[in-house]
């Protein structure tokens, strides 16, 4: 009689327990924005409104091909060796919390508003490289994020602030 063996289920795999990305409404409306915008461009009958126009809707639609290729834009995997992975434009890149040089959140002025940005530096490949994140990327405000990235990876205060 052989030994049973358990059938993989959710905890024997390290699935992302944390994750940040631009909402999906938001993303929708860019898109229904886009494709206004190109009708707009075909149904005009003016040649430099029609390139305006349709200049905007390429914009519009490729901003929301961005968003929708780039999810989830930051996640934890869970288990016993915590990792965050971040996805791109040409996929995911995972960094160890040995690899997180310093996290912290610092405010830009932007439109004459301070906005908040997580900041995180991390070794990717022998070199350093900054990676930052604003609510737009995160769907979220980017303090309660950093909080959740030092909390889950267990960033000591040596990598913080």
């Amino acid at each position: 009689m052989s030994p049973e063996l358990p059938v993989p289920g959710p905890r024997d795999r390290e699935e992302p327990r944390l994750a940040w990305t631009t909402p999906t409404p938001a993303l929708v409306a860019v898109t229904v924005g886009g494709v206004a915008l190109a009708v707009a461009a075909v149904v005009t009958s003016e040649a430099a409104s029609r390139l305006l126009v349709g200049l905007a809707a390429v914009g519009l639609l490729a901003l929301a091909g961005l968003g929708f290729r780039q999810r989830p834009r930051l996640s934890v995997t869970t288990g016993a060796h915590p990792r965050m992975v971040v996805r791109t434009l040409t996929g995911a890149d995972e960094y160890a919390p040995e690899q997180i040089i310093r996290a912290r959140v610092v405010s830009y002025r932007r439109l004459g508003r301070k906005m908040p940005m997580l900041e995180l530096d991390v070794q990717h490949d022998g070199t350093e490289r900054l990676l930052i994140f604003g609510r737009w990327d995160l769907g979220a405000n980017p303090e309660l994020v950093y909080q959740d990235l030092v909390g889950a990876l267990r960033l000591t205060e040596d990598k913080t602030r």
